[in-house]
């Protein structure tokens, strides 16, 4: 993809969000970036693992049906915790973290689109989240202090960026001594066809495209300074996988994995 700049990329993946939280807004209809994922964002949701109580537990509007896993159900989170999460949507892992974290914790979402942020914010005023707020950024210069985040979530997002070695090296700097990643993002199991690496607009900003490696996230989170990574793919992810866009097999080529390291 040397054609395309890293502008482009982030403007494309943007536009899509701003896309997608428009026809929520509208039409309250499909919550996706995809056509072919117009089931009710619930039903998406249970699919990548989150439970009834979770679904039930936020105000409505903030699950979109993004995602491939459920990060905060990975994440291990204390009472008092502060918990970032990279490309917040609408709120919904962030206020599942915040009833973990407990009112002695805070939770922070960062998102780039500004239509994801309004929604959110409008969500956890509406919901009554006193301990969650939402910035907007771009997660790979995060508007967030040094130092002081315990636990970092993500939710199928790390893949969009068009610089993943930056995203990890300012994870890296946020996270206090001892803090930890906890994210779910789709991984390559095995080379792209160059028609798919070279799919900006449907395929790239669809969480597909843009994945790597488990080999080279390794390596981009031991150079970032990271110790004790696991990066576990879930093989039975490839049933929703899929769907994600009908007829070409995706699932062949990516799987949603479970990222975790620690800061030393």
């Amino acid at each position: 993809m040397s054609h395309v700049t890293e502008d482009q990329i982030r403007q494309n993946v943007r536009n899509r969000y701003k896309a997608a939280i428009q026809e929520v807004n509208s039409a309250g209809g499909c919550c996706s970036t995809e056509a072919s994922c117009c089931a009710s964002a619930d039903a998406v949701s249970s699919k990548l693992g989150y439970s009834a109580a979770e679904l039930s537990a936020v105000p409505e509007g903030a699950n979109l049906g993004l995602g491939c896993g459920n990060p905060q159900a990975i994440a291990d989170l204390k009472p008092g915790n502060v918990v970032l999460d990279l490309g917040s949507g609408g709120g919904f892992d962030c206020f599942l973290a915040s009833r973990q974290v407990g009112e002695t914790g805070h939770v922070i979402g960062v998102d780039m689109t500004p239509e994801m942020i309004s929604k959110a914010r409008a969500n956890g005023t509406k919901g009554g989240f006193s301990n969650t707020e939402f910035r907007l950024g771009e997660i790979e210069y995060l508007p967030v202090s040094d130092q002081s985040v315990d636990v970092v979530i993500s939710n199928c997002v790390v893949n969009l960026s068009p610089n993943k070695p930056q995203v990890f090296k300012d994870t890296f700097r946020v996270l206090k001594p001892g803090g930890r990643i906890a994210i779910s993002d789709v991984v390559l199991s095995t080379e792209l066809p160059t028609e798919i690496k070279n799919d900006l607009d449907a395929l790239y900003s669809g969480c597909i495209s843009g994945a790597s490696s488990i080999e080279d996230l390794k390596q981009m989170l031991l150079d970032s300074g990271f110790s004790n990574i696991t990066i576990e793919p879930k093989d039975e992810s490839k049933d929703f996988i899929k769907d994600w866009v009908p007829g070409t097999s995706m699932e062949n080529y990516i799987v949603s994995a479970v990222i975790k390291a620690v800061r030393p």
